[in-house]
């Protein structure tokens, strides 16, 4: 009845595996786990390698990155169940019954989101800026608040979605790179009508990148945003955009960031990142790169 998918890359997800075949193993239904791995390295693959020793899992290769989007299309057509549960490899199962609470919601919606959390301490200091967004924005990430605003809230963190909608959707694979497939995907949900559920199912988010790499992964969303901004409709950003456009301000904004440049990047990548200047800079790189589009 249910196909896990998981997309990794150069990442061990044994134990986040091993859980999900023991949980899996608890449900009277049948199961499988698909683990696809995009363009990891050699290293990486054998260390993921036992996954394979697993009764209902098995591995899909690629030694080319193909990019997030594409990949999860490839495992949502291999997979052989009714329901896919989407999950990233750098997830934290901390709930003996994460498996059970999907297949019960699974019965009355078409999508079903866990939702994600972070740590209350963070390990690594060199990843400040990431764990400050993310813990901002955990304070908007419980199920009351994510049904609110239910397709604006969907994230491919965790969710699961009936095969057939997924078949019929896909994610669209001109998305090579990070950023938005979640919000385009949650986009044709709602133009579709799909009945979609949050609720109280959380997975950890394990996976905090370095200031710099997330710094490198923001330019890369932004770019990803001019691309598809047509299709994707108006974003907090978008709509920050627009007003600057509409008071006839881009220039003078524009001018401002490029001239404070090199002390927001200090800060952003420092010990003490400011979200206000985070904002702004992603302004900056989007009006930035649209000029050269």
């Amino acid at each position: 009845m249910l196909s896990i998918l998981i997309t990794t890359k150069d990442y061990d997800c044994r134990q986040l595996v091993h859980e999900l075949h023991r949980q899996g193993e608890a449900l009277a239904q049948p199961f499988e786990i698909l683990v696809g791995e995009d363009g990891t390295s050699a290293a990486n693959l054998q260390k993921n390698i036992t996954i394979e020793e697993l009764q209902f899992c098995r591995r899909i290769i690629r030694e080319k990155n193909v990019g997030r989007a594409n990949m999860r299309n490839i495992l949502g057509i291999e997979a052989r169940y009714p329901y896919l549960l989407f999950i990233d490899s750098d997830a934290v199962i901390e709930k003996p019954d994460f498996l059970a609470c999907y297949i019960e919601a699974a019965r009355d919606y078409d999508v079903v989101c866990g939702g994600l959390y972070h740590a209350d301490t963070l390990k690594d200091k060199e990843c400040t800026l990431r764990y400050k967004y993310e813990k901002r924005a955990d304070k908007r990430r419980d199920a009351a608040t994510r049904n609110q605003k239910p397709y604006d809230c969907f994230s491919t963190f965790n969710f699961l979605i009936r095969r057939e909608l997924f078949l019929s959707i896909f994610f669209n694979n001109n998305i090579t790179k990070y950023g938005y497939e979640d919000t385009l995907f949650g986009k044709e949900l709602e133009r579709r009508g799909a009945t979609i559920m949050h609720i109280e199912n959380r997975l950890l988010h394990n996976g905090l990148e370095s200031n710099e790499v997330y710094m490198h992964k923001i330019e890369q969303s932004i770019s990803t945003l001019v691309s598809i901004e047509k299709e994707l409709g108006p974003t907090p950003l978008l709509c920050t955009a627009h007003r600057l456009r509409s008071w006839h301000m881009v220039w003078i904004f524009t001018a401002v960031w490029k001239a404070c440049n090199r002390l927001i990047t200090k800060n952003l990548h420092g010990r003490h990142p400011s979200l206000t200047l985070f904002n702004i800079h992603k302004l900056g790189l989007y009006f930035s790169i649209k000029r050269r589009a």
